[in-house]
Parts: C-alpha cells; sequence; structure tokens
C-alpha cells in the first residue's frame, strides 16, 4: 500500500492494518516539512541524543523539530507525557506530522500512537536521524537524514 503526505508528494508503506499513515525516507519529510507549512517534524529521540548527536536543522525552513522524546533517558522507560505533549504543540490534527528517531523504530511507535490519539497524518521516517550500522558498525554514513545529507546541528 502506498500512501502520501501530500495527496501527490511522499509515499511510502502503510504500517500494520493502517495503523499509521506510512514509511517515508527523510528526503521526502523534507520536501513536504520545505512545501507544506503546516507539516511538523517530531524527533522523538532522547535528551542525550539531541545534545550530543545533532538535530535536524529545519531554520532555513522558520521551523524547528517538536522535541518530545519516546523514552525517557537514561532508563528508555516509556514517556507517559508524549501524547498529551503532542496535543498541547501541535494545534491541528490533520496536517502531516512526521516522526524521527535514531533509525526508525521509536519513531513508528509513535507514529502509531498519535495515528491513536487522533492525529490523521502520521508518517515514520525510515533510517531515523543516523541510519543503520554499515559494515564498520558506525551509523550516519547510510540512510537516514545525516546520510542524505540534510541539514543538521550539533551542539
Amino acid at each position: 500500500m502506498t500512501t502520501s503526505a501530500t495527496g501527490s508528494g511522499a509515499a511510502g508503506s502503510a504500517g500494520a492494518a493502517g495503523s499509521y499513515a506510512g514509511d517515508v525516507t527523510p528526503r521526502e519529510a523534507w520536501e513536504v516539512l520545505s512545501s507544506n507549512p503546516d507539516a511538523v517534524l517530531v524527533d522523538v529521540r532522547s535528551a542525550a541524543e539531541w545534545t550530543f548527536v545533532g538535530l535536524p536543522d529545519l531554520r532555513g525552513l522558520q521551523k524547528q523539530p517538536l522535541l518530545v522524546a519516546w523514552q525517557d533517558f537514561p532508563g528508555m522507560t516509556p514517556n507517559a507525557g508524549f501524547l498529551q505533549s503532542l496535543q498541547d504543540e501541535i494545534p491541528g490534527r490533520d496536517a502531516p506530522v512526521f516522526f524521527l528517531c535514531r533509525s526508525g523504530g521509536r519513531s513508528r511507535s509513535a507514529a502509531i500512537a498519535a495515528t491513536a490519539a487522533g492525529f490523521a497524518a502520521c508518517f515514520n521516517v525510515a533510517g531515523g536521524f543516523e541510519g543503520n550500522l554499515d559494515e564498520a558498525a558506525h551509523r550516519g554514513q547510510r540512510d537516514g537524514w545525516k546520510a542524505q545529507g540534510l541539514p543538521w546541528v550539533q551542539s
């Protein structure tokens, strides 16, 4: 099944039983974030990851990622306030919402939960920020936001 974030743009495979809008590449998410002023990027990684690994840089789009951890560091326990934070920060329920984590696992779970909570167009950014491990067991070189050359910053 193919799904679109814009009606004609980013496409991906839908989640099990339509539980979220589908997976998109980081570049597809960037294109929608660039063209749709209502589109939102939610980075669900931990505060430690945001600080030490880096963040997507959306300043060129006059946006910033919404930082809402799916799990709390260091124990990686579920963030009980996750859905409430989304509801507080994202005014509309119909705009495309792109969820991003390290490599696509947590963000997929977040997209499913947000869809169940009433957000209509939740997408998982497949490959996440850093992507999967390469042959040398390093991230950031294949798939993912960084490897696709999209803007990012590090503190």
